[in-house]
């Protein structure tokens, strides 16, 4: 059977288990050939083929990365739709492949960080993802750390823990200070006791 035939809009289901179920699949066999497919669809002319084929695409790069990796310029092109969901779905997948496609993410990162800058939290919160995983990198840490801080300068309060959080395994002797003064400057600005002890645990772990 064709990839497209089990789909879940194929099957005439509204629910995501078929494309997590597919996208199970086709990454325990390390099917290139239905990884294909479902790129080349990123582009059908029916739009429900085309989320179906980004959901499962981004599940197999949960699970297996490399396996969409080589798709890095459709997912940055899906960055320029009008179709919110392929916008978000394709900042999921590029996410999912950050650290294994370091140089093709990067080349895109303009675009990424535009689209974060315009899109919706989900988008944004996978465009934070990457910076981290790219920051991760020597190569492009001094790019993209001043980068990341500018995000949580900016991002709206209800983000702001949890990329606090997610920042935590880039932080470093060397980044520490540039850290710790966004998370200072910005804790006055939460009421919420829940928020302020999330953000103060990882001021801690940050060893501040």
């Amino acid at each position: 059977m064709s990839v497209l035939g089990r789909l879940a809009i194929a099957l005439n289901r509204r629910d995501e288990v078929p494309n997590q179920e597919l996208a199970a699949d086709i990454a325990e066999r390390n099917d290139d050939q239905a990884v294909k497919e479902l790129a080349d669809n990123l582009s059908n002319k029916n739009k429900n083929i085309q989320s179906d084929c980004i959901k499962v695409l981004y599940e197999i790069g949960a699970r297996k990365p490399e396996l969409i990796a080589p798709y890095y310029k459709e997912f940055g092109r899906l960055l320029e739709s009008k179709n919110n969901r392929l916008v978000w779905g394709a900042m999921i997948a590029l996410d999912s492949i950050a650290s294994v496609e370091p140089k093709g993410i990067h080349s895109l990162l303009g675009q990424i960080l535009a689209t974060a800058d315009t899109g919706s939290v989900i988008t944004r919160d996978h465009a934070v993802g990457i910076l981290i995983k790219l920051g991760s990198i020597k190569k492009h840490e001094q790019e993209c750390l001043p980068l990341l801080i500018e995000q949580l300068n900016t991002c709206p309060n209800n983000q702001f823990p949890m990329y606090v959080e997610m920042s935590l395994p880039i932080v470093s002797e060397k980044n520490r200070s540039a850290f710790q003064k966004v998370i200072l400057r910005r804790l006055p600005e939460f009421e919420k006791e829940s928020q302020r002890k999330r953000i103060s645990k990882a001021l801690k772990k940050m060893g501040c």
